[in-house]
């Protein structure tokens, strides 16, 4: 009894030695997450806010900080590394004053690294990306500050049937996010931009 305990111990700790974190801002965080949703490997993905220095922000006054995702995943199955590639393939990281239609500062895109090695590996993805492109990458890699989640409301909103209203009148939140991002041009964009690299365009 007390060896299949001491079994069960190990397994546990295993399997929560292999489950990352990775913070990243890449403007609206419903597409950043439904992005990183559909990766094998990745848990779970949560919408929210972080690099600022307010408390608990909330949609409405979250003035200093980033539109941003936590994404928990699995690196025995995806790693750091190819998740930040990732990231890079799918934002449009040569503009400094948003993302695709947002503007503003809460819509820059940027990496938030918790350690030195974190830190390393980002800027090691954002040389490789850089010389593929053959442009600056603006994307800065920042500190990691409390990452505060965003709404219910505004979590898997790109799934869900909840209806809102819209400026076409009511939708389902699925039907509502598929026209903002289309409407806002991501997808097109990060084609111009990265062609045959370009990740997540729909």
């Amino acid at each position: 009894m007390i060896r299949l305990a001491l079994v069960l111990i190990l397994l546990a700790s295993a399997a929560q030695a292999k489950t990352q974190t990775a913070i990243l801002a890449g403007g609206c965080f419903w597409c950043v997450e439904s992005n990183f949703e559909s990766v094998p490997g990745v848990k779970d993905v949560i919408s929210g806010y972080t690099g600022g220095n307010s408390q608990n922000p909330t949609y409405d006054a979250h003035e200093g900080h980033y539109e941003a995702v936590k994404i928990t995943f699995d690196d025995a199955k995806i790693s750091y590394s190819e998740v930040i590639d990732k990231f890079l393939h799918s934002t449009d990281v040569v503009d400094a004053g948003g993302q695709f239609c947002d503007r503003g500062k809460a819509y820059r895109s940027a990496i938030f690294v918790s350690n030195t090695a974190e830190k390393q590996i980002a800027k090691a993805e954002i040389a490789k990306a850089q010389i593929a492109l053959g442009q600056i990458i603006v994307t800065p890699v920042l500190t990691a500050k409390t990452f505060w989640p965003a709404e219910a409301y505004h979590q898997d909103y790109y799934k869900s049937t909840d209806l809102v209203l819209t400026r076409r009148g009511p939708k389902e939140k699925r039907n509502a996010y598929k026209f903002y991002r289309e409407s806002c041009g991501r997808d097109a964009r990060v084609a111009q931009l990265w062609g045959s690299g370009a990740e997540f365009t729909h």
